[in-house]
């Protein structure tokens, strides 16, 4: 597969609480159930807690990657019995590696990136603020989820993100996801601040990918460590995030054939491609 049609999504917020590893992972496997080959991997490096959630104890994570001269394939974890759906795992309660200095940085991409070659998607899943090694990521992706509750202190640290982001990195792309609502007004007034804040103070507006509803299915499938999408399916907020994943599948294929299109208007004149 051509990495240049592997989708990049990096799952971001700007503070904990918000349901964005859940996000991360119920998002993945939808995308996966819908014939997509994807890579879900925890870039919250030095405080995992990916592996929690799918109730699993990897033998191998990220930091191998960095310490020995073992091969991306060694870390990931297979998640379904077809292929298709794997999870490169971070390490937990490692405090160094919360900030990867730039040549560690450049050392993992470089490591990994055959292996991101492989998958339609890649799904990474962002410690919560605004570290060198989460701005990295963030910078890196093809796309930005940005994942916000209705809570004014959640609205207030993704717009500082945002800021962040936009300014010192010249990202201006973010789509919003709103976690939690209880209501279509709740979707609408959480984005609705956050995106006047962005067309006010940074210039540009941020998309709305869509919202999530409050749903006591989903943290029942946190206790059992199963995604809500398999644990649920039919919930109310599991039909949320099946409707955001088709969005996602969608965007990939508009930015793909876009690609596409821009190569073969860039190829020289007088290219012979046969008859």
């Amino acid at each position: 597969m051509n990495k240049n049609a592997t989708f990049s999504i990096s799952v971001l917020s700007g503070k904990g609480g918000v349901g964005k590893t859940n996000v991360a992972l119920n998002l993945a496997y939808c995308l996966f159930k819908g014939h997509h080959d994807l890579l879900l991997m925890d870039c919250d490096i030095g405080l995992a807690n990916l592996d929690v959630l799918l109730g699993i104890t990897p033998e191998r994570n990220i930091q191998d990657l960095l310490d020995s001269d073992i091969s991306p394939e060694d870390v990931t974890v297979p998640l379904a019995e077809t292929k298709g759906f794997d999870f490169l795992p971070a390490a937990s309660g490692v405090p160094e590696l919360l900030e990867l200095d730039e040549e560690m940085q450049a050392t993992l991409f470089e490591r990994l990136t055959p292996l991101f070659s492989r998958y339609h998607f890649l799904f990474m899943d962002l410690g919560a603020g605004i570290t060198s090694t989460i701005l990295s990521f963030a910078t890196m992706s093809k796309l930005r989820l940005v994942v916000v509750t209705p809570e004014p202190t959640s609205l207030t640290d993704s717009y500082a993100m945002i800021k962040v982001l936009a300014t010192q990195h010249n990202v201006k792309d973010f789509h919003i996801v709103v976690n939690q609502v209880e209501s279509k007004r709740d979707e609408q007034e959480t984005f609705g601040r956050l995106n006047a804040a962005c067309e006010r103070f940074l210039g540009f507006p941020v998309s709305l990918l869509g919202s999530i509803q409050y749903d006591k299915a989903i943290s029942e499938s946190v206790r059992r460590q199963v995604p809500l999408m398999k644990h649920a399916p039919n919930s109310p907020a599991a039909k949320d995030i099946f409707q955001l994943a088709l969005k996602l599948a969608k965007l990939r294929e508009e930015r793909h054939a876009a690609l596409v299109k821009e190569t073969v208007l860039n190829l020289p004149s007088g290219w012979d491609f046969g008859s």
